[in-house]
């Protein structure tokens, strides 16, 4: 049977995007520079109040009292809900579930992978093998249908040979000569007769990052990513030597890539920024042009007094890659909650994770670490909620989302718990 529409919108959730980003835009510039003030001012033009912007406790007590109990109760029968639904959801984190609410009403979720995953792999400075395992590699692992993984091409070679062979190896169905920003759009649009991509995962220079960030919303991507970065936490103990050759490590990724030292040893931080520069006129041209003007004009050496302030520091900075090189391992990687990928004790390195170690490297970036991990199986799979009801539940979940519905103004809602209470025999 052919699929016939009887009644096709005239316009999509998209037609006003355009519109609506240039007034954003215009309004984020503003609050910028003119910070609290500008979120008052603009809070009396488009909303008429004139009162305080934080809810005093007092207020808060104040509603309590005045609120009618039959209020509370339909809210507190909402709340209860939804807590019981995501401790379930916390308890069975990563799998499938059903699990009855209250009689008669049963909640769940159900994983499942996207059909079309885009993954790019860099290719311009360095060629990144890693990359293409760690994306390629995951989106397989979670059970993607279509893979399709784009590296730019050199002149009259194409996409460097063993890219090639290691997204084929990982499990790519299709493999695109492209770069840049034509490989993020081709992805996206489904162009060369492939599905367009439901997810873009994968690093790359800032082009590629900001073509990812306009996409994003018509499809998803991975995370917002800058360039690649490194903090080292390290005391009297470490050894410089490899505290400097790490920072190094990653310093020749490019030009910005930041590099931090935190630390509570003036000797060793001396030490390190002595050996630092030495390091990068070391290394041959390409890597050292990028490591001397990344350590230049982005590393960061911080002295502080005690381990309560380094896990301070580093938590505000939450970086991609963070080292832990002290006596006291345990203590920071029990406290530490803002970073991309750890790496606890001299014995490992950002290379091993990067590389070949089994952690993924594509990881977040410009603090993003404090509301994202990096790369994982889950980023491919979506988790879908779902409920069904028996006849007999309606009675309270009915009545009491029609009376929500109707406290917020929304009768049309409400209507839609009035018709099956009518149906089946209960009065609201």
């Amino acid at each position: 049977m052919a699929i016939t529409y009887l009644k096709r919108s005239p316009k999509t959730s998209s037609t006003d995007d355009n519109k609506t980003t240039g007034i954003v835009q215009d309004l984020l510039k503003n609050i910028e520079t003119t910070k609290e003030q500008g979120c008052i001012d603009l809070t009396r033009k488009f909303d008429k109040y004139y009162g305080d912007i934080i809810v005093s406790k007092d207020k808060i007590e104040e509603i309590k009292k005045t609120l009618d109990q039959k209020t509370k109760d339909d809210i507190q029968f909402s709340f209860e809900r939804v807590r019981k639904f995501a401790e379930a959801q916390l308890k069975n984190y990563g799998q499938d579930f059903e699990i009855e609410l209250s009689d008669g009403l049963y909640a769940g979720q159900k994983l499942v992978p996207v059909n079309t995953a885009g993954c790019y792999i860099p290719g311009g400075r360095y060629a990144h093998i890693a990359s293409a395992v760690m994306s390629v590699t995951t989106a397989k692992v979670a059970g993607v249908k279509n893979i399709i993984a784009c590296s730019p091409p050199k002149e009259s070679i194409g996409a460097h040979p063993t890219i090639v062979y290691t997204a084929d190896l990982c499990g790519a169905d299709i493999i695109l000569n492209l770069g840049g920003v034509p490989a993020i759009a081709a992805m996206t649009n489904g162009l060369f007769k492939n599905p367009p991509a439901d997810i873009i995962v994968g690093p790359g220079n800032q082009f590629v990052a900001e073509a990812k960030r306009i996409l994003y919303g018509k499809v998803g991507i991975d995370l917002f990513a800058g360039p690649t970065e490194i903090g080292i936490i390290a005391d009297a103990k470490a050894d410089p030597e490899i505290v400097a050759v790490d920072l190094v490590g990653q310093a020749e990724h490019g030009y910005n890539s930041p590099c931090w030292l935190y630390t509570t040893s003036k000797e060793l931080a001396e030490k390190v920024m002595k050996r630092v520069p030495e390091l990068i006129a070391e290394l041959p041209e390409v890597p050292r042009t990028s490591a001397e003007a990344a350590w230049r004009d982005y590393g960061e050496v911080i002295l502080c007094d005690t381990d309560e302030e380094i896990l301070k520091i580093s938590d505000e900075y939450a970086p991609e890659h963070l080292e832990v090189q002290t006596e006291n391992l345990k203590w920071f990687h029990e406290r530490l909650t803002n970073y991309g990928s750890l790496f606890v004790g001299e014995e490992t390195t950002v290379a091993y994770g990067d590389k070949c170690s089994g952690t993924n490297h594509i990881l977040p970036t410009k603090g993003a670490g404090k509301y994202t991990g990096g790369l994982f199986v889950g980023k491919f799979i979506k988790t879908l909620s779902f409920q069904r009801m028996t006849k007999q539940s309606t009675k309270l979940v009915g009545t009491a989302a029609a009376r929500i519905s109707r406290y917020e103004g929304m009768e049309a809602h409400a209507r839609t718990g009035d018709v099956r209470l009518r149906k089946y025999g209960f009065s609201n």
